[in-house]
């Protein structure tokens, strides 16, 4: 039977062959503070808001899913850090302990491939963070014990050995993660400290793959030039079309292909769209005056602000500004593919951390169009499986092959 050309096959046939791969999203928060259940509906009593459950991935062909173990450091005192990782990374074992069946924590692309097989959605963890590493090597080698594959070095705070792109030390808080979250420490005056050279050696030794996304440039040089293995943005889009710091520019973007590594597309509508982010800052004084009511609300009773009450704020400022269109999305992946590569993007939804997507996007169940906006611009069958998660199993399994011929030597 002769093969059908690319050009040929149906949209739909190239995303539902293909094994689609999310390199981040927020959803662990759901798991420790509301409780919630991943194969349970996308709401609960207490979040209507979700993006991502095990019916939405089935119905999107998502396969796998990187959750980030997120530690804000704005909500959990210096000191609680590592608690609170160990907390929600817990959260996500507990869920795979309940639904054996449907669930399958994995550590490697061979348990990926071998969840897929059986018909379960693979579990990966990434930590978002490294202040969550509390300044001890022993803590990072523990999360990498208890199933933790990539490390994002820095969040929205810079910390001790890493500078954030966004850390602007004000009390101003947004849980996108636009404007840095204050902090204690002050902020180092380069990229990465000699530790953090050392951490980034370790995350090599151990196969675990280093995180650029929310790195500041300084920090992102200084993290190309001192990895050994390939380096991942998890989620972060063009800073050519959206000016956010959170972006990668066009330099950065090829540094990350030569280095053989990877940048995930973040769908967040600020970072996809300068119309969309311009008018986003334009609330940043109604919106901060209301997270510090909230703050004061709950420092009244002597407790931290649960993830999804200071997301509803942003969810109702965000609801008054027009979604941008699905276009605006998939510019970022024609943009970054033409400046990276077709083996060096992929896809970083954010889901369950931001607080509006494009029109189109709801939750992970509309995945599929994502594919069908590449495919209408050209992009092939095998270009699509590469773009879905074909690059990061690679990217992941190189990752760990430098990290098991370093053992070897």
């Amino acid at each position: 039977m002769p093969s059908v050309p690319d050009n040929q096959i149906p949209e739909h046939d190239v995303h539902a062959s293909a094994l689609v791969i999310d390199a981040h999203a927020d959803t662990p928060q759901r798991f420790a503070d509301e409780p919630w259940d991943f194969a349970g509906p996308l709401a609960s009593p207490r979040n209507s808001g979700g993006m991502l459950n095990l019916e939405t991935a089935r119905k999107g062909n998502l396969a796998a899913e990187f959750f980030a173990i997120w530690v804000d450091p704005g909500q959990v005192p210096a000191g609680r850090y590592a608690h609170r990782a160990l907390t929600l990374i817990d959260g996500v074992r507990e869920q795979v302990r309940r639904h054996p069946r449907e669930l399958a924590l994995c550590t490697s692309p061979h348990e990926i491939l071998a969840a897929r097989a059986s018909g379960r959605f693979a579990i990966l963890m990434g930590l978002e963070g490294g202040h969550a590493i509390e300044n001890s090597l022993a803590l990072l080698r523990t999360y990498h014990a208890l199933g933790v594959r990539y490390m994002t070095l820095t969040w929205a705070n810079s910390n001790e050995w890493a500078e954030s792109s966004t850390d602007l030390r004000t009390t101003l808080r947004t849980t996108d993660a636009i404007v840095g979250a204050e902090t204690e420490t002050p902020p180092v005056t380069r990229g990465l400290t000699l530790f953090g050279m050392k951490v980034v050696a370790e995350m090599n030794r151990l196969g675990m793959m280093a995180d650029v996304s929310h790195a500041s440039d300084r920090t992102f040089d200084d993290v190309l030039a001192v990895s050994r293995a390939p380096v991942i943005a998890s989620h972060s889009s063009a800073r050519a079309l959206t000016h956010s710091p959170r972006n990668l520019t066009d330099d950065q973007l090829r540094a990350l292909a030569a280095n053989g590594g990877l940048a995930m597309v973040n769908f967040y509508s600020a970072f996809i769209d300068e119309d969309y982010r311009l008018a986003w800052m334009a609330q940043r004084e109604e919106r901060s005056l209301a997270h510090a009511s909230l703050e004061r609300e709950y420092a009244a009773r002597n407790e931290p602000i649960p993830f999804h009450i200071s997301n509803t704020i942003d969810r109702e400022f965000a609801a008054r500004i027009p979604r941008p269109p699905l276009s605006s999305l998939i510019d970022h992946f024609d943009h970054m593919i033409r400046i990276a590569g077709i083996d060096h993007v992929g896809i970083g939804t954010d889901f369950d951390g931001i607080s509006a997507l494009p029109e189109g996007i709801d939750s992970a169940a509309d995945l599929a169009k994502v594919t069908a906006g590449l495919f209408a611009r050209g992009y092939s069958a095998d270009d699509l499986h590469k773009v879905l998660g074909g690059n990061l199993l690679r990217v992941f399994a190189a990752v760990q092959s430098f990290a098991a011929e370093a053992s070897r030597q």
